[in-house]
């Protein structure tokens, strides 16, 4: 989910692994499949991003989540 990137960007990662959505997409539509659920994610993350009032990655930061 793309708030849990923010999160995890907010608390210090410099990136984030995104093994299943993409190993979901492929075994459901191959190529296709895996280019779906990248752009279902981007999508989350820019939503989420947007809440937020993140205009862009470097903005993301701790500040965004409470201990």
């Amino acid at each position: 989910r793309g708030a849990d990137v923010i999160k995890a960007l907010a608390l210090g990662a410099r990136a984030v692994l995104v093994g299943r959505p993409v190993l979901w997409g492929l075994a459901a539509g191959g190529r296709e499949g895996v280019g779906a659920a990248l752009g279902v994610l981007r999508r989350e993350l820019d939503l989420a991003m947007a809440l937020c009032g993140c205009p862009d990655i470097p903005s993301v930061t701790r500040n965004l989540v409470e201990p």
